[in-house]
């Protein structure tokens, strides 16, 4: 979708115009701006309600950030493959508003077994891979948290705020809505102290389903064949290790 037909579909006139704005004041500072798509301008814009003087200095962190840490552009496999191969996460299938799914297992997580550093590279690598699913005039993912059999071994809050601190900070505006499912009761002591580094606009996209309505949730938000046979779809999920070619034997 261009900004033509994105008018066209109801976009504000008045908005693109402090987009224009915001590019001004963000490539006088860094030209790397220029490789960024005036959609990408208009996330760090609305992140920041629409105040140039905080989406600039959001922007111009998030691309310092960008040259850091992917130098080359990408994160490879290679590079998260300790988190791969656990297949605790899985890119497949789109809800009904088009938006790539991400389904998560967090009781697959385990913070005894995961190196910090290798953790952000990974999710930074599931960001971007999401985004590359995003269709033409969609801008936002949404993800399944499925919390069944997750306990105290499992919790990991410096991970957790890791992973909110980098897509709040640097994928503004792409989460659409976090469903999280088969709920314990003891992670309500985790999520008390995760809440705080949650963004308002992000907490809003946190929503707990019970499990008496899972069913009814999933049907209303997710066709039959983009949902995983776990949750009674048709959709068979393929992790990494499905999906990487074995080892050749010598």
């Amino acid at each position: 979708m261009d900004r033509g037909a994105d008018e066209q579909n109801g976009g504000d006139a008045a908005e693109w115009k402090k987009v224009a704005d915001l590019r001004v004041v963000v490539e006088a500072q860094d030209p790397a701006a220029k490789e960024e798509d005036d959609f990408a301008l208009r996330r760090f814009l609305r992140a920041r309600d629409h105040n140039i003087d905080k989406a600039s200095a959001m922007l111009l962190k998030y691309l310092s950030w960008k040259r850091t840490t992917k130098p080359r552009g990408s994160i490879t496999d290679y590079e998260v493959q300790g988190e791969l191969v656990q297949e605790k996460l899985y890119m497949q299938g789109l809800d009904k508003k088009g938006r790539p799914l991400v389904y998560l297992f967090l009781a697959r997580h385990f913070p005894a077994k995961r190196d910090l550093d290798e953790f952000k590279r990974y999710v930074i690598y599931i960001l971007d891979n999401t985004c590359t699913r995003l269709q033409a005039g969609q801008e936002k993912f949404a993800v399944v948290a499925d919390l069944r059999g997750w306990g105290y071994a499992n919790c990991d809050i410096r991970a957790y705020v890791a992973a909110l601190d980098i897509m709040q900070s640097y994928y503004p505006e792409r989460l659409g809505r976090v469903l999280l499912i088969h709920v314990p009761y003891v992670f309500m002591a985790a999520w008390k102290m995760l809440y705080p580094f949650i963004d308002d606009k992000t907490k809003e996209k946190f929503v707990f389903v019970a499990d008496r309505d899972l069913d009814a949730t999933f049907r209303d938000s997710i066709d039959e064949s983009q949902l995983p046979e776990v949750y009674g779809g048709r959709l068979e999920l393929r992790g990494y290790n499905d999906l990487s070619p074995p080892s050749s034997s010598n």
